[in-house]
Parts: C-alpha cells; structure tokens; sequence
C-alpha cells in the first residue's frame, strides 16, 4: 500500500514547516483532531534525526496551544504498531495524535469511560518484575 502520508492532498494542511506537516485527521475521532506528520517516511521516533525530532515537538507543542485557546484539554499520542497492516485508520508513517478535549466529552463517554475498570494498581512485587522484564 502506498504511504498517504507521502502524497497529503492539500486541502488537509493546516501548516507546513521545513521537516513536518499538520493536517486535520481524516477521519476524526474528534472534532479539531490534528496530526503532527515528519515530511521523510519513518516509522519510529528513532529513525528520525535531531531536527527532525525538535522541529515535530515544537510543532505539536504549538499546536496543543492553538488548540487549547479553543478547548478544555488536548490528548497528545503516537502510536507504533507494526504488527497491524495499513489501512485507512492505521498508517505506516510516524505521526502524533493531538485530540482537543472536553470534560465527558463524547470519545470519553464512548470508550475512555471504561478505563476505569481497564487500569490496575501495581502492587510493589508486580513493579519489580515489570521493570526487570522492561530493562533487561
């Protein structure tokens, strides 16, 4: 599958710098849902070089502050999921999420509620065998 990402229609570019693009996400799952997308193709955050890496944060940064001027809060997320094919909600292009946010708002009333019950507190023997399975 062709990347999307390398070949952005125009009318979907809210800004452009040197080294990213933002568009509107399409589909939204929110209203104002924004990528923050690096210009070169790569995958992971680590394939990118230093400019690249400082340019894409400032870039998300300042667009959470547009976006904030706007709404009560921003989710701000990347994904890295290889083992998924592409398709029209899953993209092989490193891309940051940035989702405006409102109290109980619908994408919270339609999943995040359930986080909740998702979540569990890590007891000390749960937390040392996490971290020895992470960093070894």
């Amino acid at each position: 599958m062709n990347c999307p990402f390398c070949d952005l229609k125009e009318e979907r570019i809210i800004e452009e710098t040197k080294n990213t693009f933002t568009i509107l996400s399409n589909p939204a799952i929110v209203k104002g849902h924004l990528l923050v997308i690096p210009k070169r193709h790569a995958e992971k955050l680590s394939e990118l070089n230093g400019d690249e890496k400082i340019e894409l944060f400032n870039q998300v940064i300042k667009m959470q502050e547009i976006l904030l001027r706007k709404f009560s809060g921003c989710d701000i997320r990347q994904n890295y999921r290889p083992f998924q094919a592409q398709d029209s909600l899953k993209v092989n292009h490193l891309h940051i999420h940035l989702q405006p946010r409102e109290f109980e708002d619908e994408l919270y009333k339609s999943c995040q509620i359930y986080e909740k019950t998702i979540f569990k507190e890590l007891d000390k023997e749960e937390i040392n065998k996490a971290k020895e399975f992470i960093l070894k």
